[in-house]
């Protein structure tokens, strides 16, 4: 559900990977995508819902965040929502036009206040779900971004594209542009960095499973498994063979407009635990500088 929003959701991530074959069979074999397309030295993957691709692959000469895509709902007006996101600090790069991936749609590319990508899309194709028993992922669940000014970036997302603030923790803030409690989240650290992705299944168990086949590929988990408290989301952390840290999740929290906003009081844990299950391992040292590592080209 959109709820109003000119935004309705997280659609897809561009990244650059220093070796495009193994990034693409990591990522289909191992992780659980779908390849739906090679196009122009790109490889498109998919999950199983009905985006088009939500992990687009290109070679580079080291992991980088190229951009991130965000769908516009139907009923959105595109150039009032550039110049929207232009007046709280976005810079334009070009102006509305045909997007030439795959998938197709109409929209924009700009740069956010310190020069992050993010392109909108609206009319982009939509493909038939591929539902299968394999513990795929069915669509991206959020974004997790590092900044060096959290109000800044909050003011950004709600004041230029519409989100609006679902919890704040101590070094953290929650936004969502549709029911569940977060499609992005920030970070206060001292880089403006890519921190992870997380790519939603449709229970805790395949999850779980997903897990599985990581670690029996000898890609150790980096957090978890647990449940978060903001979005209450069971979790999983993994690095990529590139150094991108990526997640499985599931049952994110749902939530409308009669949400009580929390803050970092409400959002504290007793000595020793770091999650609501309390079964948690701390965080490798290995994934926390890789939530660092990744800048934005």
């Amino acid at each position: 559900m959109t709820d109003g929003f000119p935004i309705s959701g997280l659609r897809s991530v561009e990244l650059e990977a220093p070796d495009l074959d193994q990034a693409a069979a990591f990522y289909t074999r191992i992780w659980g995508l779908t390849e739906a397309a090679r196009s122009q030295g790109h490889v498109y993957l998919r999950c199983e819902g009905d985006d088009p691709y939500t992990v687009r692959l290109s070679q580079g000469n080291a992991p980088v965040m190229l951009s991130y895509t965000l769908r516009a709902a139907d009923s959105t007006d595109l150039a009032t929502l550039l110049t929207r996101a232009e007046a709280a600090g976005g810079k334009a790069e070009g102006g509305i036009a045909p997007l030439s991936d795959f998938g197709g749609g109409t929209g924009f590319s700009m740069l956010d206040t310190v020069g992050r990508r993010l392109r909108i899309v609206q009319g982009d194709d939509r493909v038939a779900e591929d539902f299968t028993e394999h513990s795929r992922p069915d669509r991206l669940s959020h974004l997790n971004i590092n900044t060096t000014d959290l109000e800044r970036d909050i003011a950004f997302y709600v004041d230029g594209l519409g989100f609006t603030v679902s919890d704040r923790s101590k070094i953290m803030g929650f936004v969502r542009t549709n029911s569940d409690h977060h499609t992005i989240v920030l970070a206060r650290a001292p880089v403006e960095t890519l921190n992870h992705i997380a790519f939603n299944h449709r229970n805790w168990e395949d999850v779980m499973k997903a897990s599985g086949r990581m670690v029996d590929e000898d890609h150790p988990m980096g957090w978890g498994p647990g449940r978060h408290g903001p979005g209450d989301n069971v979790f999983a952390y993994f690095v990529d063979p590139f150094g991108i840290v990526i997640e499985h999740t599931a049952e994110m929290l749902q939530i409308d407009e009669t949400y009580r906003v929390g803050g970092p009081a409400d959002w504290t844990w007793p000595p020793g635990r770091i999650d609501h299950w309390g079964i948690a391992p701390p965080k490798t040292e290995t994934c926390k500088a890789a939530q660092l590592a990744i800048p934005f080209k």
